[in-house]
């Protein structure tokens, strides 16, 4: 398994009492594989999201990251196992308006410790990985929401994650787009090997997913096979 969640407990502070985001979650995720996770606004969904990227620590409960389990870890060592290990796609992309489709890439290899020349390299492959090889030199506004989002998504592959993390990627496009974003995904997750969950709203785009996991009230339904 490249991602493990065990009896995943998470509370957050409501005046003198807890309310309760996740109520015992377990869920495996296996390399390769695309589980959605489905459920009403409030239900914990990005809850579940934030715990698994460890930028939350739970109340109780253990997080393993490609076979590293993530109890005891420094702020520090957490922050280089989410860089090396970890793909984070957020539902908006939060380009840097000055740098082309390129250049946000090669920032996360610098940050990554890749060599310049090399980062280059891999964001073209990614690029072109993802359809827009032809709009590397493009600035965001030079590109449509489809294609941000594309780059967003190469972005988070660029250090070679074992787990991608993806939160509401089509919320701000229309269904044909947005269907076009998911297939993307599920092929990347495929031929990348990784470990992907995706938060998602939109029921309709589910068929491209391995395992559906619904989230109601903090717990987890048990995922089930969608075809």
């Amino acid at each position: 398994m490249s991602l493990e969640l065990t009896d995943i407990t998470l509370t957050y502070a409501d005046g003198e009492t807890r309310l309760t985001a996740l109520d015992r979650v377990t869920l495996q995720v296996p390399e390769g594989s695309l589980t959605a996770v489905v459920g009403p606004s409030g239900s914990g969904k990005s809850s579940l999201l934030a715990v698994a990227a460890t930028l939350i620590t739970p109340d109780a409960g253990t997080v393993a990251v490609d076979g590293t389990p993530t109890a005891g870890l420094s702020r520090g060592e957490l922050a280089e196992l989410r860089r090396h290990r970890i793909g984070i796609v957020f539902q908006q992309p939060n380009l840097l308006p000055s740098l082309t489709a390129a250049e946000q890439l090669q920032v996360m290899a610098r940050m990554g410790g890749r060599d310049a020349g090399r980062a280059r390299a891999r964001a073209l492959e990614l690029l072109d990985a993802v359809g827009l090889v032809d709009q590397a030199h493009r600035r965001p506004h030079q590109l449509s929401g489809g294609q941000r989002q594309r780059v967003n998504i190469a972005r988070a592959l660029m250090n070679d994650p074992t787990v991608l993390l993806v939160d509401e990627p089509t919320s701000a496009l229309d269904h044909e787009r947005g269907a076009a974003v998911v297939e993307l995904i599920a092929r990347l997750t495929r031929e990348r090997a990784t470990a992907t969950v995706l938060v998602t709203h939109d029921r309709a785009h589910l068929t491209a997913a391995d395992r559906v996991a619904e989230v109601h009230d903090g717990r987890l339904r048990r995922p089930a096979p969608t075809g």
